[in-house]
């Protein structure tokens, strides 16, 4: 039977695209457009023709190139960043036109002038682990340019790619290396690093030329280090320190070695008339790697309501960054040198996913932690965090058990630092769901007066006015939650609390909507089963209610409307009743 057969070939595969691209667009689309194509006029077009490259495609910040062998794409790619490296000499670095590449060598599928195939996936997701400026390979390309080519190469381990079934040997190639590296060393030893994250804030630059901003700018710089030093988790370099860089062209890994911190954040400022847009970017400091990076637009109607704004945004924002960069580390580290903090951040990445199993590990890691450090409020958080799912879901040792370990656990940590936002938030929970909301609400709002930014107080506040059926109160502080957070793993919470907000007040189809984006954020979450059946099945609407419920005996199996698994803080015994209600119309058994 005659078939059209797939044309197959192995390639060299460079993968390219602009780090910050949409920032630099929109802080200046004409100028960046024009200087993008001024450099693929006289650097990259003329590099990849000498070393035989051909374009496969090109999208607005990235760019698809085959090569005939892997010295041909390694020669052109340390070529083109030393390039770019010397052409951004004298730019302002939130101008700076940086590329990301990724080196692969793989079996490609040939369609037209097209590739596709695992050959160039990875080479694409190599190129996303790259810093801006850097060149990331994987051991094949190593293997075939090594003794051809010149170059070191830092080797990052074994890295599982999305997509991708089998883990990836990855190096990042060092185009700055011991034969030839410029960067200057401190005349003094550098600090070692804490014991827990460390950040130092940075002047924000002032863009606006004009010298009544600075002030502006300062302020914002200072009211972040303000904000984020209320995070007990999370070390702070003093200003007098971070703004001794002010005014200066400075790499971000040398602040790191000279300071002693695993991240910095940076900034600028730009007025016009009475508008003000303000940028920042948090970096690891060790790899050059942005973890984060957004603009804020606004009407300078009062400069301090403004500054305080953004300062309160910004803090909120990036510590979901800092703390997914930190269990990227603890996971890439050996499991028998890990320390307390290492083990606290394998337990966020667990606790993170709500599943039986997770939870399980989760509360293992934590009590490793505390044997380790058994003063470390944090860990003692987590535990009790960890505990109140396994309560709530009916896993660990039974909701009762589970219950009292997170009182236990919320205790001692608030005991251990009086001062900890989230030490009081976890024991907060545990009186909410102990049938206490006043004193729930009176220890979460005196979680935000120690700090804030935190969004973890600031849902849970939220999730007890849901639960108490006043929703108008609710949204309030879940949005800022959301708002505050938007890509935290706990967003799958304050989307379903405001799902409970909805059905108690009987909101039923805005409760299914709320459901349905708490699903998106993570699929898992039993509780979101139960609010979809409980709001269908008083809307009548049988098949997705039966649905729902067949989804919710998945992850809590056995369960039925006198199950204790099914005990939420309801205000009153009336919300209680009519979400029992709306499951035996769902079709659960009793």
């Amino acid at each position: 039977m005659a078939s059209d057969q797939v044309k197959r070939k192995l390639a060299a595969i460079l993968a390219a695209d602009i780090a910050g691209y949409s920032r630099l667009m929109g802080a200046d689309e004409a100028g960046t457009l024009a200087r993008l194509k001024q450099y693929r006029r006289d650097l990259i077009d003329p590099k990849n023709k000498e070393h035989r490259g051909r374009v496969v495609k090109t999208t607005g910040d990235g760019i698809l190139i085959e090569f005939p062998s892997v010295v041909d794409a390694v020669s052109c790619s340390i070529e083109v960043q030393r390039g770019m490296h010397e052409r951004n000499a004298d730019v302002p670095r939130e101008r700076r036109i940086e590329f990301r590449i990724g080196i692969n060598l793989g079996d490609v599928i040939i369609e037209g002038r097209d590739l596709y195939g695992d050959g160039v996936n990875i080479a694409a997701r190599l190129e996303g682990l790259a810093e801006p400026g850097g060149i990331c390979i994987s051991q094949t390309v190593l293997n075939h340019a090594r003794g051809k080519i010149a170059f070191e190469v830092e080797d990052l381990g074994e890295q599982v790619l999305k997509n991708i079934v089998q883990p990836i040997h990855v190096y990042r190639l060092l185009l700055n290396s011991s034969r030839d590296r410029t960067v200057p060393r401190s005349s003094e030893s550098a600090p070692a690093l804490p014991d827990k994250p460390s950040i130092a804030v940075l002047s924000f630059e002032n863009m606006s030329g004009d010298n009544e901003q600075e002030f502006f700018a300062d302020g914002i710089a200072e009211d972040l280090i303000t904000a984020l030093s209320k995070a007990h988790w999370l070390f702070v370099i003093a200003r007098n320190s971070s703004f001794t860089y002010k005014g200066k062209s400075v790499d971000v890994r040398q602040v790191g070695r000279e300071l002693g911190i695993r991240y910095v954040l940076e900034g600028s400022v730009r007025r016009a008339g009475n508008r003000v847009r303000i940028t920042a970017q948090l970096i690891d400091a060790a790899s050059g790697h942005h973890l984060w990076a957004d603009r804020y637009d606004r009407e300078l109607a009062d400069v301090f309501v403004v500054q305080d704004e953004i300062a309160r945004n910004i803090a909120g924002a990036i510590a979901p960054g800092i703390i997914s960069a930190e269990m990227r580390h603890a996971q890439r580290k050996d499991p028998s040198q890990l320390d307390a903090w290492d083990h606290i951040m394998r337990a966020h990445w667990h606790i993170r996913r709500f599943t039986q199993d997770d939870l399980a590990e989760a509360r293992r890691l934590l009590v490793q932690a505390i044997a380790l450090e058994p003063a470390n409020s944090m860990a003692l958080s987590d535990l009790a965090f960890a505990c109140h799912f396994e309560a709530v879901f009916g896993w660990g040792d039974g909701p009762a058990k589970s219950h009292a370990r997170l009182g236990e656990a919320g205790r001692k940590a608030v005991a251990i630092d009086d001062g900890d936002a989230a030490a009081h938030t976890a024991l907060a929970i545990y009186d909410l769901f102990s049938g206490w909301h006043e004193e729930a609400r009176r220890r979460l709002r005196r979680a935000l007066d120690l700090d804030p930014n935190s969004v973890f107080a600031r849902g849970y506040l939220g999730a007890s006015c849901a639960f108490s059926g006043d929703y108008d109160a609710a949204l309030p502080h879940l949005d800022d939650a959301i708002r505050l957070s938007p890509r935290d793993p706990l967003l799958v919470i304050w989307a379903l609390c405001k799902g409970w907000a909805a059905l108690l007040t009987q909101r039923y189809q805005e409760a299914i909507e709320f459901a349905g984006d708490a699903a998106e954020a993570n699929p898992e979450f039993p509780d979101i089963y139960a609010v979809l059946a409980a709001a269908n099945g008083q809307l009548g609407r049988v098949d997705p209610a039966r649905a729902a419920v067949d989804q919710l005996l998945r992850r809590m199996p056995a369960l039925t409307t006198n199950d204790e698994r099914l005990n939420r803080p309801f205000g009153c015994t009336e919300h209680r009743e009519q979400f029992l209600e709306g499951l035996r119309k769902a079709g659960m058994p009793r």
